[in-house]
């Protein structure tokens, strides 16, 4: 029985209770974060605040929490439920006013609510996954025009999951104007000639805090990135490929629409990247 955070308590998992009325669950009025720990740390919790409070003020919602408050929130539910390694996930809505309403409620009179609980990942490090790769399709991007906004509108990112599902690969790129965007829930990267190739920061992508951590240990460890737009043939003519995310770190991707990269292997610049990745984050953890 995990112990969830509701809205300034701690609460048995099967005790939580969110109003019907809120806007988290009307209109998808909300921001989430999700925050990976390892060895019973918070890994980049600072970029994940920092991104949290970006968020909201791009909705103008009101965050109900101090950095600190949440730090300590975070750590609380790290020891409550005996997390080594996996998870915590956090929401923030504009609350539950009275009624539902297109309108938005008066902050005033209506607070945010946030919740928080943990997953646990016993093997979130050591993902077996990260040994083979994974196979991705690509698919039309229809999301809205603001990714860089980590809302909780997630049907059509859930959506391609489930395609990438049907089709028997693992997870699906999303390409708008003929050019790659980012994963479902994941920063797109290719790999030619040794240089790192990934979209620029922009509107139209979610700007990763794993994403910024492996760019800079990339630059430190004089690899070369280039930022800009790639397609998917260009993709698949590439001698690797990975994605990035605060769940999977550095995952190498070995097919692309059914194109094997490389010799269907994950490749040395994926591999050594995770390496410093989870050695550097773990130093750096809180």
């Amino acid at each position: 029985m995990r112990i969830v955070y509701v809205n300034g308590e701690y609460l048995p998992e099967n005790e939580a209770k969110i109003s019907i009325f809120d806007r988290g669950f009307l209109m998808a009025d909300g921001v989430y974060e999700v925050t990976s720990v390892l060895d019973g740390k918070l890994i980049d919790f600072a970029g994940h605040a920092t991104r949290l409070e970006r968020s909201l003020g791009e909705l103008e919602m009101a965050n109900p929490v101090s950095q600190d408050e949440l730090l300590t929130i975070h750590r609380e539910l790290v020891e409550r439920n005996g997390i080594d390694q996996g998870m915590i996930y956090l929401q923030i809505t504009r609350g539950a006013p009275a009624d539902r309403d297109f309108a938005f409620p008066d902050p005033d009179e209506t607070p945010s609510s946030i919740v928080l609980f943990t997953q646990n990942k016993p093997n979130l490090a050591d993902n077996p996954v990260a040994k083979k790769g994974i196979k991705v399709i690509s698919i039309d991007d229809l999301r809205w025009g603001r990714r860089d906004i980590k809302t909780v509108q997630l049907l059509y990112p859930s959506m391609g999951k489930m395609m990438a599902k049907k089709a028997g690969v693992d997870d699906a790129w999303l390409v708008e104007d003929g050019f790659v965007t980012e994963g479902t829930s994941n920063n797109a990267y290719i790999v030619k000639d040794g240089k790192i190739i990934t979209r620029e920061r922009s509107h139209d992508i979610l700007h990763g805090i794993t994403r910024a951590a492996v760019l800079r240990f990339a630059a430190e460890a004089q690899m070369q990135v280039e930022e800009r737009n790639f397609t998917v043939v260009e993709a698949q003519a590439a001698d690797e490929a990975f994605i990035t995310s605060a769940s999977t770190f550095v995952m190498p991707v070995i097919e692309i629409d059914g194109a094997e990269l490389g010799d269907g292997t994950p490749g040395p610049v994926a591999v050594r990247l995770r390496e410093i990745y989870l050695e550097e984050s773990r130093k750096a953890a809180v």
